[in-house]
């Protein structure tokens, strides 16, 4: 039996979709256990591009189970189109594909509060990418949400219309001009939850622990990344769930101590989308260049994303958090052609050199000091072997491992699941 867990240490964004991808074959079971259609894991293989908003990565293996966990909010129009958009690969969704009763419903009445909450924030706005997330995550804890497990319930609907109800006096509060057609919003709704009921709903704190005990192999996959939680992130910059590895245990029923290896993704660089600090964070060409290389648009919402030096501080937070056991490094690709790079060792905070991730990293507060390496022109995508890599990706390497203290196992030089060296 064997319990693995897979998160981001960045802002999200790491290629984390793609890893669980390449890891999937080792495991019976895939299980998300957080956040929600914003979420995009992107995979590539056999000259395909997927996007994945809620569904696990490990969908495309045959062999694998997929469970959707207590801790993940669902919208189930987007859950819908998701579904959707895989038949064209005939793909066993019914029996690979199960969804916890304790996992949250993204009502369209949510959406609406996202956007007319943001919209009343003016600049002050946190980059909300308007799924209704926050306010799925707000009914959650403040215990008025619904979740998957009530449309088995006969009064289902009546409590949809108590609560949307309730959203809809909640949306007047903000006296904000937003223009919609909620019977049409509904009809969509309810047209797309007669299509969830397809799928088997589990008990899954249950589920997991008879796996366990039957000694099956789970791989438990987050979303977003270790900066976005909503305690130890950059808050108030921040998603509405814990990205953490203790979010695992809490959105899937899993206890700490079953846990075994927990992987940490994370860029040979950094990328932000949204508002928030980012103390690395790159104004000239040189951050222009990562963004077109990289291809830095977000796999869901579209947006650009911000780009920067890798910031050991932030990412030494981010291991120590998760106790991350093995790294991963992504897209080493991507800086392929650059003379110099750099790498922020410490943050000089309020006149103060200091290496630990502070309260407030706000650019009134944090400057970042760097560490220069020689770059390299070598072209990474075709290569396969640790030992083709050119001399200064393999010092960048090591200099990271030697600051972390923990291996890197991978990296990855394309976005193609072949394109990945074991080191």
């Amino acid at each position: 039996m064997t319990v693995d867990l897979l998160l981001g240490l960045q802002w999200g964004d790491e290629g984390k979709g793609k890893i669980v991808d390449v890891l999937t074959s080792n495991y019976d079971i895939i299980a998300r256990f957080q956040g929600g259609p914003n979420a995009g894991h992107t995979l590539e293989f056999d000259g395909i591009k997927h996007v994945l908003r809620t569904i696990p990565s490990g969908i495309f293996h045959k062999n694998s189970v997929n469970v959707i966990g207590n801790g993940v909010v669902i919208d189930p129009v987007v859950f819908q189109k998701e579904i959707e958009g895989l038949e064209k690969f005939n793909l066993d969704i019914k029996s690979k594909l199960i969804i916890s009763r304790k996992a949250h419903l993204i009502l369209p009445t949510h959406r609406l509060l996202d956007a007319a909450s943001e919209a009343s924030k003016g600049k002050a706005k946190i980059g909300s990418t308007l799924k209704g997330i926050g306010p799925t995550y707000m009914d959650k804890t403040g215990r008025n949400g619904l979740r998957v497990g009530d449309i088995e319930l006969e009064d289902f609907k009546e409590r949809y219309r108590a609560l949307a109800d309730k959203h809809e006096a909640m949306i007047a509060f903000y006296d904000v001009n937003i223009q919609y057609n909620l019977a049409e919003l509904e009809k969509e709704f309810f047209e797309a939850i007669e299509e969830l009921k397809k799928l088997d709903f589990i008990d899954s704190e249950e589920y997991m622990h008879q796996a366990q005990k039957a000694g099956k192999s789970i791989l438990c996959e987050g979303a977003q990344g270790s900066l976005l939680d909503v305690d130890f992130g950059t808050y108030p910059f921040v998603t509405s769930s814990n990205t953490t590895a203790a979010g695992a245990c809490t959105g899937l029923g899993i206890a700490p101590n079953k846990i075994k290896e927990v992987y940490g993704i994370f860029k040979a660089y950094v990328t932000r989308v949204g508002s928030g600090p980012f103390p690395t964070e790159l104004f000239d060409e040189v951050g222009a260049t990562m963004a077109k290389v990289g291809n830095e648009f977000g796999s869901v919402t579209g947006r650009q994303r911000r780009c920067g030096w890798l910031d050991l501080v932030a990412l030494k937070y981010a291991v120590q958090v998760n106790g991350v056991t093995q790294l991963m490094m992504m897209k080493g690709d991507v800086l392929s052609g650059f003379e110099t790079l750099k790498v922020c060792t410490e943050y000089n905070y309020k006149g103060q050199n200091i290496s630990h991730f502070p309260y407030n990293i706000e650019p009134e507060n944090v400057t970042p000091i760097y560490k220069e390496f020689k770059g390299w022109k070598q072209d990474l995508t075709g290569l396969t072997t640790y030992d083709q890599l050119p001399i200064e990706l393999k010092e960048y390497i090591e200099f990271i491992e030697k600051e972390i203290e923990v291996p890197i196992k991978i990296v990855s030089v394309g976005p193609d699941r072949k394109q990945t060296i074991t080191k």
